[in-house]
């Protein structure tokens, strides 16, 4: 009988091939880019799903694959395949979020949706003259999409939170990028730090609170009671 690996080795594997993409990148090593960017999503998916975790999250990893792997290719079409790909990587996120998210007070979430829709009309404001002309209707629609995710992160608490805002911030870069502006240093390397760490904090995220249901607290995005005791002690350069 084969033996599943644990779910710290398949992450120690994650941390390795993130690790050498970013070396790869900041070498400006495109072979090393090449190899480790598409490993990532992949063994992020595993150790989700060694950790039991549901399979909607899963699918939004293997989305950012798809988006990951499209991006590599440095060709219009498969720039617009990546963000369709990363876009419906959102959407499992957003159902998730529905899911297992708790509504926040009422003048605290006001506040974030004030922030965050003042981020999204913003940027987009900004970046509106730059970009070619056949890109600003599909950036702006998926830059709705990446910020509605941002903002129900939030839902989930800090760790899932952090993970959304580098999310809206690497793709961000990605965008200025796009519309020709004056660039970081290594800008790649920027990207893919904050996609890498943003992804695994979004799963971290989605894991907790998945498992706080699975030990007896309910969360909803209406509400969160506790139902039983044992819940109060229970633990892009192509990007």
């Amino acid at each position: 009988m084969t033996r599943r690996p644990a779910p710290r080795t398949v992450l120690g594997a994650f941390g390795v091939a993130a690790l050498g993409d970013l070396l790869a990148l900041l070498v400006d090593f495109e072979p090393g880019h090449a190899v480790c960017k598409p490993l990532l999503m992949p063994l992020l998916a595993a150790y989700v799903a060694l950790r039991g975790g549901p399979r909607l999250l899963i699918a939004a990893l293997l989305f950012g694959w798809g988006g990951d792997t499209f991006l590599l290719l440095d060709a219009d079409p498969a720039f617009l395949a990546g963000m369709g790909s990363f876009a419906a990587g959102h959407v499992c996120y957003l159902v998730l979020f529905k899911r297992y998210g708790r509504r926040a007070p009422r003048a605290r979430g006001a506040g974030l949706v004030t922030v965050y829709a003042l981020a999204l009309v913003g940027t987009v404001a900004l970046l509106w003259p730059d970009l070619p002309a056949d890109m600003r209707g599909p950036v702006a629609g998926y830059s709705l999409l990446l910020t509605a995710m941002a903002f129900g992160a939030t839902a989930l608490g800090p760790v899932a939170a952090a993970g959304g805002a580098l999310f809206l911030l690497s793709d961000t870069l990605i965008a200025t990028g796009v519309a020709e502006w004056p660039q970081l240093p290594r800008p790649d390397f920027a990207i893919m730090l904050t996609y890498i760490a943003a992804q695994f904090l979004l799963a971290e995220g989605v894991l907790a609170a998945h498992q706080r249901i699975g030990t007896g607290t309910v969360v909803s995005s209406a509400e969160s009671t506790t139902t039983t005791p044992s819940a109060i002690t229970s633990p892009r350069a192509g990007r």
